[in-house]
């Protein structure tokens, strides 16, 4: 397959706060807190796709989640000073358990920002691990917002989601492991919504293996991250309508800097095929996976990138979905 061709990139480069070093230093600092996870191989999914499937299963943390990697790092990379006050982030869901599982381990207390329409699950997760939720409506401004007054009321720590070197290099710890597990590895594919894993993945990826192939899947429902690759310019953030509501977050300036540096190919899968890939992962892997876990795999499937013969990665980001609506 011929490699894409990318306009040049129109936003300024920042520093290189996300470097294999910081990737390194991160792995070091969540030994022990968070798990190694599992990669899992399947003979008929692989002769369905032409190619050696490799699912890193991040959908078998404690948590549930690959944000356990980036909301540890970035709470035990602080010191007890900068968290005297706890900290506050806002989430969809999987990132506000992380940081609350993260704050408990740290012996903090953490505030969670979430929309309304929050999945059951992933609201009583972050319950569980003794995060406060607070209600908002279910846009980005009014997260930002409504996480701001508790900053300024609290003087806590504010964790972003995503746009945070701590947070990148926490998540970029995957493609490590990935990389011991799997040597062989040719394609590294990931769900994208703010873009800090596929940053992370990516910076580490491509230090160790330049020729490796790196490629962000996203719904075609909340595109911006497709939108801002392919014109060189950062989408703002837009109304988004997708059951993948993990990834309804807009890319950062440093998150889009970090992509268009390092990853080879932004696509679009549907929401049909989301849920197909979702149905195929319980049928073959015996697992369950959230909508937005399993949109790249949704991209393998819809034949979005031509993997043939190739060993391919396929993060499988979170499992923390509500039993009682599954899509099928």
């Amino acid at each position: 397959m011929p490699a894409p061709t990318k306009p040049a990139p129109s936003t300024p480069t920042l520093p290189a706060e996300v470097t294999l070093e910081s990737i390194r230093a991160a792995q070091d600092r969540i030994a022990g807190r968070v798990m190694c996870t599992p990669v899992i191989e399947n003979a008929l999914l692989d002769e369905r796709c032409g190619a050696w499937l490799h699912f890193k299963c991040e959908n078998l943390q404690e948590m549930g989640a690959f944000k356990a990697r980036g909301a540890t790092n970035a709470l035990f990379a602080r010191s007890a000073g900068e968290l005297r006050a706890g900290v506050v982030t806002h989430s969809s869901g999987n990132h506000g358990a992380a940081v609350a599982r993260a704050a408990r381990l740290r012996g903090v207390p953490a505030r969670v920002v979430m929309p309304h329409n929050s999945s059951a699950a992933k609201l009583a997760a972050v319950r569980a691990y003794g995060g406060e939720v607070i209600l908002c409506e279910p846009t980005v401004a009014a997260r930002e917002a409504a996480a701001a007054r508790l900053v300024a009321e609290t003087g806590a720590l504010f964790v972003h989601p995503y746009d945070d070197p701590d947070v990148i290099s926490g998540q970029g710890t995957i493609a490590l492991e990935l990389l011991e597990q799997v040597p062989a590895l040719q394609w590294l594919l990931c769900p994208i919504g703010g873009g800090g894993l596929t940053s992370g993945l990516a910076v580490a990826a491509k230090a160790l293996r330049p020729e490796i192939r790196i490629v962000a899947a996203e719904p075609a429902g909340a595109d911006d991250a497709y939108r801002s690759f392919h014109s060189g310019v950062l989408a703002p953030p837009a109304p988004t309508s997708t059951i993948a509501d993990g990834l309804r977050g807009a890319l950062s300036a440093r998150t889009f800097a970090l992509i268009r540096a390092h990853v080879d190919e932004v696509v679009t899968v549907d929401e049909a095929a989301i849920v197909r890939a979702m149905r195929a992962l319980w049928q073959h892997l015996r697992i369950i996976v959230e909508p937005s876990s399993a949109v790249a795999f949704a991209a393998v499937l819809e034949r979005k990138v031509d993997v043939q013969g190739a060993h391919v990665g396929i993060v499988l980001t979170g499992g923390n979905v509500d039993l009682d609506a599954l899509p099928w």
